[in-house]
């Protein structure tokens, strides 16, 4: 969420930033939202200090026996405590429409975003790596995973409907081995907590890193009011909600291999075959906690972790920074990771990662206190994928299909496949 004081005094600056997003200008209506909430604060406060300077001449009138007075200031008081109860609730009602005004509101760029429409307009920052030099043909991963019988979609399907799949046997066990080295590789060498968080969160851990309430219908809600997470970002964010941390606490850097839930209500049509895009899938989420200084520098280290995944694995990739109208809600600045898929003869998304200044942290009320200073300020938030498991595993098996059809398991996995060399058909 924005500071409607910064709006006030960049109203330009917002609406131009909106304008790079795609988005319609707005700073007018939050100025005039806040500018009626202050004018009704200030006739709340002039109320409260009339009723308290009434209530002490009540007093004053009763020590001078002066009891006409007295009624009248009684009615009086009488009269503003009613007036009272009912402007505390415009009062409400005025604060919620700005809360709600502001929670629509996008995140500002970064300066140096380019500014864009779409993914077309995105940035590619460096290329690494090399494609597969074998020449025998390329297939798609379901294309494989099925010729193995080992990657069951109708199965799936007769279980749980559309965008769902089953693993078995060596493919499901490659697909634990990615999870496990990637995990390892996080928190043995790049410095991250592993956590196990709740999949299951309330609406304000939801709101607090920006899924509600605009992406509502993009979420899975349970019959008790409750928000299956779409990554567990929501989750490993909120740890410090409503915290105030010393400074020297950061930076914090949390990390989870976690089930992913998401309707994916706006990509119908799209990746409708094949594991791209599912409703469910495993995802190992990297977040970090920062002060402002430092939060830029560790959008680089993030992303540098998450490469480094893509390097251990051998995988082609490319580094794209998003342009203005391709980032996500919440970002500053993103750049995602894009694998070389064989199958498919292009590069998919296979990690994003972003920071997010303290759009976040006012939302959840996160904040830190640097010593000597007075008050406190908002903490800076950062998070990506380190990376999704399920797109690594059809990364892997497009690059390191073999000629017979069996797949052969990168180096960096050998220590979690109890052996196994390759992923074959089992006669």
């Amino acid at each position: 969420m924005l500071d409607i004081k910064w709006i006030r005094e960049n109203a330009d600056a917002l609406d131009a930033a909106l304008a790079s997003r795609g988005a319609e200008p707005s700073a007018s209506d939050l100025i005039r939202f806040d500018e009626e909430r202050r004018q009704h604060v200030q006739k709340l406060q002039d109320m409260q200090a009339r009723r308290n300077a009434a209530s002490k001449e009540i007093g004053a009138a009763m020590g001078r026996k002066d009891l006409e007075t007295a009624e009248s200031l009684k009615a009086e008081v009488a009269e503003l405590k009613s007036a009272l109860q009912a402007a505390e609730e415009d009062a409400r009602v005025l604060d919620s429409r700005l809360e709600d005004a502001l929670a629509g509101i996008p995140n500002i760029p970064l300066e140096e975003v380019p500014v864009g429409a779409d993914e077309a307009d995105n940035v590619q920052e460096r290329l690494v790596g090399e494609k597969p030099g074998w020449n025998h043909a390329a297939m798609e991963h379901f294309d494989i995973g099925e010729a193995l019988g080992q990657m069951d979609f109708e199965t799936a399907s007769r279980l749980s409907g559309s965008r769902f799949v089953v693993l078995r046997s060596q493919l499901a066990r490659l697909e634990r081995a990615l999870g496990q080295f990637m995990l390892d590789l996080h928190t043995s060498e790049h410095g991250y907590t592993e956590v196990q968080p709740p999949l299951l969160v309330r609406d304000e851990v939801a709101y607090g890193t920006g899924q509600l309430p605009k992406f509502a219908d993009d979420l899975f809600h349970t019959t008790d009011g409750r928000w299956l997470i779409p990554t567990a970002e929501v989750s490993l964010t909120n740890l410090v909600r409503e915290e105030i941390l010393e400074h020297d606490q950061l930076p914090l850097r949390f990390t989870a291999l976690t089930p992913c839930f998401r309707l994916e209500a706006g990509a119908a049509g799209r990746d409708t075959r094949g594991m791209l895009r599912q409703h469910q899938f495993n995802k190992v989420e990297l977040v970090s906690i920062t002060d402002a200084e430092t939060s830029i520098d560790e959008l680089e280290r993030m992303t540098s972790c998450a490469e480094e995944v893509l390097k251990r694995l051998g995988l082609h990739y490319r580094v794209m920074a998003l342009c203005t109208g391709d980032m996500g809600f919440a970002a500053r600045k993103t750049y995602d990771l894009e694998a070389w898929l064989p199958g498919q003869g292009t590069y998919r998304e296979i990690s994003s990662c972003s920071v997010c200044g303290d759009f976040q942290a006012r939302r959840m009320q996160a904040r830190y206190r640097i010593p000597g200073e007075k008050g406190v300020r908002f903490v800076h938030t950062l998070n990506g994928s380190g990376v999704a498991v399920g797109r690594a595993l059809i990364a892997v098996m497009e690059n390191y299909l073999n000629e017979d059809g069996s797949v052969t398991v990168p180096d960096a996995l050998l220590p979690y496949m109890g052996g196994l060399t390759r992923i074959e058909r089992a006669d």
